[in-house]
Parts: structure tokens; sequence; C-alpha cells
């Protein structure tokens, strides 16, 4: 057994439990943390080729953005999708999709994430279909599904199904990957979006550790064995501009992880208690101001991330406050990262900041402060019962006030925006998505259904339907659907007929 080495009393080093110094000992002198640029507009041969010219010029992972039909589990020609189609993510509506998305790239190559939540099931479906369609080595695929779906109760808004039936199909892919895809991390709690939505640093921790709680004991009530999966429970958090409290953030992240899952857990195997996480620089720290200042943020952001011992890193374009990135853009962000790793020399040591009484002092003020705000959780019942309850939601909006309150009063400068400002509107290129694209994507789809076989997909989407009913596993209904040409609409309306769909109280 992969035994927790304790050492009570003595600073651990990296590698060591509680992991506050990174989780390997050499960190990123053995290898760079994988460097990602999250992409996906219009159409997947687009998305395609925007991959391929991102590999071409050293991105070591892919990272697809979804426009929001497909997030939200609705074809290109329903009503709801109008004048969404491919416009903040690509448009992927079906299994044929998936192949044009990845043509030419072989799946068992590269590290796909995938940034899709409550039809993550479906698309991880899709992914898996294409790969063993390449003839890849499908137990060798490695990768991210994000999968969280209670942080979009909390701060997104993407969600389908209530939060039940939606920790089911979760705890569902919980339970299937092991055995199929056991290199892939089945979810990424997400702590970026809640930070996006307004929240502080320690209430960015605070949430995300309170989701995952409540995806582990999903996972533990449907009889999984923690060091089964735990093992690929994976995290995602925002990097902002305030450069130290980022890096302590980070450090306190993954020691409060470490000591929840052998503490509360009782986690055996070490490799459960690593907190793995992707970081993103931060997209609302981003102006539409003076746009070039921007890569001068997202470097800072990304430095903090890398300091504070991410796993990989996605650095956002300068122009992202005015639209699409450019392909220029995504080469200076990508850029970026490669500079910290190549030329910065934080690579060489496993802990720059390690000793630091600052760094030191914060980073342990961000764990008492994140443990508290988790204990008054658990006291409310859990974080489904402080969603269900508003409190987490409340708590977000009011901090999120109080920013912009100090940023209006000028008790918070940002550059550009309330002070050193430039006459004049941003210029430069700005990217726009085709109108026709739409058409283009609904003809396709509707082509999809007059021309597959009706009676194979037909009762592939009975069988799913039959299977949510049951406490049956959904996975393999799922790909069976999937297979079948079902796309992600129909797959989603069988189970909106079972399980129904969310309405905000709010």
């Amino acid at each position: 057994m992969d035994d927790i080495p304790d050492a009570p009393g003595a600073p651990s080093k990296p590698g060591a439990y509680p992991f506050t110094r990174g989780i390997y000992p050499d960190m990123y002198r053995t290898r760079l943390w994988t460097m990602r640029q999250y992409a996906g507009f219009g159409t997947a041969e687009e998305s395609n080729a925007r991959y391929r010219y991102l590999l071409s010029q050293g991105t070591t992972g892919l990272s697809v953005a979804f426009d929001l039909p497909t997030q939200m589990g609705l074809d290109p020609d329903h009503p709801l999708a109008a004048g969404e189609v491919g416009r903040v993510g690509v448009s992927i509506a079906s299994l044929v999709d998936m192949h044009r998305l990845f043509d030419g790239i072989r799946l068992d190559e590269i590290s796909t994430s995938m940034t899709i939540n409550a039809t993550a099931a479906i698309l991880l479906a899709y992914y898996v279909l294409v790969a063993r369609e390449q003839g890849a080595a499908v137990a060798k695929l490695s990768g991210t599904i994000q999968n969280d779906i209670l942080k979009e109760y909390i701060a997104r808004g993407t969600y389908i199904f209530p939060p039940r039936p939606a920790m089911r199909i979760i705890t569902d892919l919980f339970a299937w990957a092991p055995r199929e895809i056991p290199e892939w991390n089945t979810i990424s709690i997400s702590g970026y979006h809640i930070r996006e939505a307004g929240s502080t640093a320690v209430q960015e921790l605070a949430f995300t550790f309170a989701n995952a709680i409540a995806y582990i004991e999903a996972a533990i009530a449907a009889g999984l064995d923690i060091d089964a999966f735990a093992p690929r429970l994976s995290f995602f958090f925002n990097a902002q501009s305030e450069f130290l409290t980022e890096i302590a953030k980070f450090r306190a992240a993954r020691r409060i992880y470490a000591k929840l899952m052998r503490e509360r857990f009782g986690a055996h195997s070490a490799r459960s208690c690593m907190l793995r996480f992707h970081t993103q620089t931060a997209g609302s720290s981003l102006t539409a101001q003076q746009p070039d200042i921007n890569i001068v943020r997202t470097a800072l952001e990304a430095l903090s991330a890398v300091i504070g011992g991410t796993q990989s890193l996605h650095t956002n374009a300068r122009d992202e406050a005015l639209g699409l990135p450019t392909e220029e853009s995504a080469q200076i962000a990508l850029r970026t990262q490669q500079i910290i790793a190549y030329e910065s020399g934080i690579a060489n040591t496993a802990d720059p900041v390690g000793g630091s009484y600052y760094i030191e002092t914060l980073t342990d003020q961000i764990e008492n402060e994140v443990r508290a705000y988790i204990e008054r959780i658990d006291r409310m019942g859990g974080a489904l019962r402080a969603i269900e309850s508003g409190f987490i939601q409340a708590d977000i909006q009011n901090a999120a006030f109080e920013f912009q309150r100090e940023i209006e009063s000028g008790g918070r400068i940002i550059v550009g925006v309330n002070r050193y400002q430039m006459p004049g509107e941003p210029s430069g290129p700005v990217f726009r998505i085709d109108p026709d694209i739409e058409r283009a994507q609904v003809a396709r789809v509707r082509e999809l259904r007059a021309t597959r076989d009706a009676a194979g997909w037909g009762a592939a989407l009975e069988s799913l339907e039959a299977a949510a009913r049951t406490g049956e596993n959904l996975m393999p209904p799922i790909l069976q659907a999937a297979a079948a040409k079902a796309t992600v609409g129909e797959i989603s309306d069988r189970l909106r007929v079972v399980f129904g769909e969310y309405r905000d109280a709010g």
C-alpha cells in the first residue's frame, strides 16, 4: 500500500504530506506543467485548425471550449440555441462533429481538457468513441472532463437537471472511468468560475472544497472506495492579480486538501491526498481599455500559478475583454508560459518561496479562514444545502459588490479603468464569428437525423431512458446512444424526461 509518510513537527519537503510545498519532490525540474490554451469557436473544422496551430507553436495539451447550446444540452436547431451556435465555443452536436474536431490529432498522444459540465458524460462518450475509431489505446487516454455541476448552480448557470440526479450522473462516471479510461481525470472541481463571479480567494477555496466534499460523499454513498476514485479527482483554480495572495492560496489549498482526504475520509494512498490542479489566469481581470496591458496582468497571474505549483496552465489573451482571441493574441499568451518556463529560472527549484515569512504567514491565514468556512457549511448540512438555501451565492454576490464599490470609490486601482486612462476606444483587430456558421450547423444536424439508422438510434435512446429510471450505471447506455449518432440534445432530452429540469428559485 502507498502509505502516507508522517513527519510530526517537521516542515514538509516538496512531495511529502501535506504537500504544502508541492506534490512532487522535484516539481518542474523533472517535468514542466502542461501548457494548455483554452480554445474553441464556430465549427469543429475551425477549432481543429486552431488546435493544430497551437500544437505547432508548442502547446502541450488541448483545452476545448464548447458553445452554450452544447453546454446546455440543446441541438443547434433548438429555438433557444438561436444566436448562440459557435459563439463562445465550438458547436458539437453529435459524434460526427467530434470526429471533425479531432481530425488528424491522435487522441492517445495528447492530453485533452474539456470544459463541459451538465453534458460532460455525453461529450466524454463522443471522445472515447472517436479514440476507438482511431484505433487508439483507449485505456491510455489522458485528460480531464470538468464535470463539476455544483458550481454551475453557484456561479455559472449552465445546468440542466436538478442537483441530485446531476450528482448521480457524476458518480456513475466516477465508477465507470477507472475500468475503461483509468488515466482520465473524472472531474475538475472548479473554483475558477466561483472567483470569476466575484468571490474572494478564501471563498474560492472554501466553496470549491465544500463541493469536493459533496462529490466525495456521494461517491462513497454509491459504494465506491475512496482510494479507487480519489486519485483521479482534479481541481481548477483562478489566478488573480494579487500576486503573493495567489501563491499562498495555492500552497494552502494543497495542505487543506491533503488533511481533508486523510483525516475526514480516511484515504490511505498518498495519491488520494495530492491536490492536482489546473490554473487559468483571470478573465475578469482583463480590461477592454488599453488591452495590450493585459499581457502584463496575465504574465503576473501565470507566474503566481507556477510558483504556486500548478500542474497545468492556460494563459488568457490580451483581447479577450473585446472578443474571442485572435491567433496572434493566442500565440503571445502561449509564449508567456514558455518564457516563464525556459527563461525565468523559476522551474529550477520546487518551491521558490518556501520559508518566506510573509508567504508562510499568509498560507496559514488562508488555511484557517477556509477551514472556518467549511465548518460553517458542514453545520448547514453540506454544500447542497448551502446552495439550495442560497447562502453560497449570496456570499459571492456580497464580495463582488464590495470589490466593485472599492473600484468606484478609488480605493482599489485598476490601471486604465479608474486611473491612467487613455482617450479613445480600443484599437486593433477583433475576432468575429461568421453568422453563416449557425445556418451550416443547423443543416448538418438535420442531415444527420435524416441519414442515420433510425431503428438503432431509437432503441439506444429507449435503453438510456430505461436505465435512468433504475439504478443502472448511465455511462454504457450513453455510449450506446452516442455511437448510434444520437445528438447532445436528444440524449439530454431523454434524461430530462426522467430527471426533470432545474429552475433557480432566485
